[in-house]
């Protein structure tokens, strides 16, 4: 991008370039104060987006607000479900003691004073006998708010309808109330008790005082319709209730009442309800920020292609160059291994090195067959831990040294003991585990000492067993004590496997899994030498897995 600035300065400066360049700078002049099409798509995307999303939050704000309605209307019918038995239960009570007392007007009187009179439940209860021709109240405490006829023919019911408490509307009168009867038997010698609750001249109430009618506006019907003429209760001074509204009948006495509120403002908070508004007040500054914005993204386009380039051309470096290392160090581990086996008579041997498939170091991983004379012959195998050009010189560096001790004694112990004597004796910060097993060709006894090395499996007659070698900590780690021995005896055309911890080791499981996948493995393929070795390695090492893998299998010929 610079180096275009510049050029475009350098052709609007150089000599001859004439109408050419000022209409060049003219151009440039011109895009300069003229907004781009990209940075006028983001402000119409970005006012889009914000119309979609208030008018989203709008909806969702109208449906929470009708759903949050719906339950405010629920909650509001159980608490009137619930007055039900604040009525019931007093008219039940002095129903069964007039039954009881045969109509006792001082025990009446005794019970029911508490309850009938101005400012308490009842503005007047009074008490019927049934079944007694003409019906009169015995007893009445208050003032009663219907004419006698009008509470006589509702007390008549009641005989009809024993056990059950009856409400009826007395609207028409003045003041209007509602009645309520209740009467445990019907025949001769049973009670009716009636009580009359006033209800307000204009049905205005002051129930909005209470906490589950503070935010909203109600209006109470009698019945299970909305009709003006069946108002019992209302907060509003003209019903009926305009806007969002919901309603419910709730089952009361012998009949029903009907609950409808509004919300006198949002009853999900404040936030939501303004929310719609705050989403257009920060989208639109969002869109023009924007929009300011992608001019000079625009510019830092070229910048970034450039860059990206540079980039692509760096990581091209780097794949040939790991290409190479890696190439480089196969090649390096390969020339420190062993270039060709010995051939001994009456043994078959066969040897496989695996590299690490992750990553291009190398490994420290090797092994040797060192023929002593005739009929023995020394197995070495061993693994320098780390990775690198350093593990591969200590291992080279180990393995050296292990064969100029099996030049002086190719005891497999005594050779273990000369390694940790000289890797002890100087200062490191590495250890190897290592594997010497002596074989008897002709006697066919295999003798093995081991520095922290893993056993190597025996494969004869169908079946493998890890051989029983008792192993010493590695080369590198302090040992006082010598090293012991084992001997065995080999079966006829036996096959010894050899390897080193890659072959087994998988992350997240334990050691003893991967090596009885591999006795698996290995005795069931029934192969031998180089095939075997081969199905090993192809089918035990990943091809993420990060450790070198060293093999060797050594066959006793029939």
């Amino acid at each position: 991008m610079i180096a275009g600035e510049a050029a475009d300065a350098a052709a609007l400066g150089a000599p001859g370039t004439g109408e050419a360049a000022q209409d060049r700078a003219t151009r440039l002049a011109v895009r300069a104060r003229r907004p781009s099409g990209a940075a006028l798509l983001a402000l119409v995307l970005g006012l889009a987006i914000t119309a979609g999303l208030a008018v989203t939050a709008a909806v969702l704000y109208h449906h929470n607000e009708r759903r949050l309605l719906k339950l405010r209307v629920r909650e509001l019918s159980l608490v009137l479900s619930g007055a039900t038995q604040g009525v019931q239960t007093p008219l039940a009570s002095a129903a069964a003691l007039a039954d009881a007392t045969g109509g006792n007007a001082a025990r009446f009187r005794t019970l029911m004073a508490p309850y009938a009179g101005p400012g308490r439940q009842f503005a007047s209860v009074s008490m019927w006998p049934l079944g007694a021709g003409a019906l009169r109240p015995r007893v009445t405490l208050g003032t009663p708010l219907a004419r006698a006829a009008t509470r006589a023919s509702h007390v008549s019911a009641l005989a009809r309808r024993p056990g059950a408490l009856d409400m009826v509307g007395l609207l028409n009168e003045s003041p209007p109330a509602l009645g309520f009867g209740y009467a445990l038997g019907g025949g001769a010698g049973s009670y009716a008790v009636f009580a009359e609750s006033p209800l307000p001249a204009d049905r205005r109430s002051s129930l909005e005082q209470n906490s589950a009618f503070s935010d909203l506006d109600y209006a109470v019907y009698l019945g299970r319709g909305q009709h003006a003429s069946q108002l019992l209760l209302t907060s509003v001074r003209h019903p009926p209730l305009k806007g969002l509204t919901a309603s419910d009948t709730v089952p009361f006495a012998s009949s029903s009442l009907t609950i409808a509120i509004t919300p006198r403002g949002s009853l999900g908070g404040g936030f939501f309800h303004s929310l719609p508004w705050l989403i257009v007040i920060g989208g639109v500054l969002i869109s023009i920020a924007a929009s300011m914005l992608t001019e000079r993204l625009a510019q830092g386009r070229m910048r970034a292609e450039k860059l990206a380039a540079q980039l692509d051309k760096l990581a091209a470096e780097n794949r040939e160059r790991y290409i190479e290392q890696r190439s480089i160090a196969q090649t390096l581990q390969q020339a420190l291994l062993p270039s060709q086996l010995p051939r001994l008579p009456g043994l078959q041997v066969n040897a496989r090195y695996v590299p690490a498939q992750a990553g291009g170091d190398v490994g420290g991983d090797w092994y040797d067959i060192v023929a002593i004379d005739e009929r023995h012959v020394l197995l070495v195998i061993g693994d320098v831990s780390g990775h690198g050009v350093e593990a591969a010189t200590t291992m080279a560096l180990v393995r050296h040294a292990a064969l100029a001790y099996i030049a002086e004694d190719h005891r497999p112990a005594a050779v273990l003991a000369k390694l940790a004597d000289f890797v002890g004796g100087g200062e490191h910060d590495y250890f190897a585990t290592v594997l010497c097993a002596l074989i008897d060709v002709q006697g066919r006894t295999l003798t093995l000492s081991s520095a922290g090395h893993l056993a190597p499996l025996l494969l004869a007659d169908g079946s493998g067993e890890y051989v029983s070698v008792k192993a010493e900590p590695p080369i590198g780690f302090p040992h006082s004590a010598p090293f012991r021995e084992a001997t065995i005896t080999v079966p006829p055309g036996a096959t010894l496997v050899a390897f080193t911890d890659g072959l087994v080791e998988r992350r997240g499981e334990v050691l003893d899994e991967g090596l009885e996948r591999l006795r698996e493995m290995a005795i069931s393929e029934h192969l031998g030498g180089d095939d075997l070795l081969a199905k090993l390695a192809r089918d035990l090492t990943s091809d993420d897995h990060r450790d070198d893998t060293a093999l060797v299998s050594i066959q006793w010929q029939t």
